[in-house]
C-alpha cells in the first residue's frame, strides 16, 4: 500500500496541547482528524475496488464511479466529501 500512515492524534495533542494562547493547536488536531478520515475512506475504497476488479465482490455503482474517476485522473466523488477542495488532477 502506498498510502501514508494515519496521524497519531493523541501524540499530536500531547506535543501541541490546546491552550487559549495557541488556538492553532486546535486547528491542528481537527485537521489531523480530517486527514485520518480521508485516508481511511481512500484505503477502504481502494481495497474494495481491487476486490471488485478481481471478481471477488460485486462492482457497485460507487466502485464503478471510483474506477472511472481514477482512470480519468480525477478525484473520485466519494473522496471529495472527505478531501480538501482542489482543481488539480490526481497525478499533479
Amino acid at each position: 500500500s502506498r498510502l501514508p500512515p494515519e496521524f497519531d492524534v493523541e501524540a499530536v495533542s500531547m506535543a501541541y496541547p490546546v491552550k487559549y494562547e495557541d488556538s492553532m493547536n486546535t486547528v491542528l488536531a481537527q485537521e489531523c482528524l480530517r486527514y485520518n478520515k480521508l485516508i481511511a475512506v481512500m484505503a477502504a475504497s481502494l481495497h474494495q475496488i481491487q476486490k471488485a476488479l478481481k471478481g471477488l465482490v460485486v462492482m457497485s455503482v460507487e466502485l464503478d464511479a471510483l474506477g472511472t474517476a481514477l482512470y480519468a485522473q480525477k478525484v473520485p466523488a466519494m473522496w471529495e466529501d472527505k478531501a480538501y477542495p482542489s482543481l488539480k488532477p490526481l497525478n499533479s
